[in-house]
């Protein structure tokens, strides 16, 4: 099985591909997608549809573990969170990848063993864990954590409701940009006939 694990941000969005072959885990790639901050909000969110969806096209993931929305402090840096999620979850959705939501404190007691662990502390964990050379940046790391934690949850989630985890998919194929645009015209040209 392969999972996506996604840590949503405007300014830095982590992501990470973990894949569990027999009782081992293995980090297939991972990496951070970092829009110019220049540019305007909705430029940005562009900017991670883009490359988050050639991440989806190239692996096709299994599933995906994205982080839940949690209470902030901020509320503009909450709504912005909350931009970049719908991205994230519009993107999965399309590509038709069931997702799953995890609590950062859920993540961190599945990695570390405690829900108040400290960021450094589950990138040690996820370093050892999956053997990797070197830290990753926080939100890749952060993604990775969430990927693992679906690794070790996401058949338990399936079995027991209200776990933590829900599976979301959509019941059908959603029609692209491109084919709703058509969809559009047509219905637009059978007006003008009619």
């Amino acid at each position: 099985m392969l999972v996506l694990g996604i840590d949503p941000g405007t300014r830095h969005l982590g992501w990470g591909l973990v894949e569990r072959k027999g009782n081992r885990l293995q980090t297939l790639a991972y990496g951070v997608i970092s829009p110019d901050p220049k540019l305007p909000l909705a430029e940005r969110l562009v900017v991670i549809e883009v490359e988050l969806v050639a991440v989806i096209e190239r692996y096709r993931p299994d599933a995906a573990a994205v982080e839940s929305l949690f209470f902030h402090k901020d509320p503009q840096a909450a709504a912005k969170l909350g931009h970049a999620r719908g991205v994230v979850l519009l993107s999965i959705a399309r590509a038709k990848v069931d997702f799953f939501e995890y609590a950062p404190a859920k993540v961190k007691r599945v990695i570390a063993g405690g829900g108040a662990a400290e960021k450094r502390q589950v990138a040690l964990m996820m370093k050892a864990l999956l053997g990797l050379t070197e830290l990753p940046r926080a939100d890749a790391t952060d993604a990775l954590a969430l990927a693992v934690t679906h690794l070790r949850l996401g058949s338990m989630a399936k079995l027991a409701p209200g776990s933590g985890a829900a599976p979301k998919t959509l019941a059908k194929r959603l029609p692209s940009p491109r084919e709703r645009l058509l969809q559009l015209a047509q219905v637009a040209r059978a007006r003008r006939k009619g």
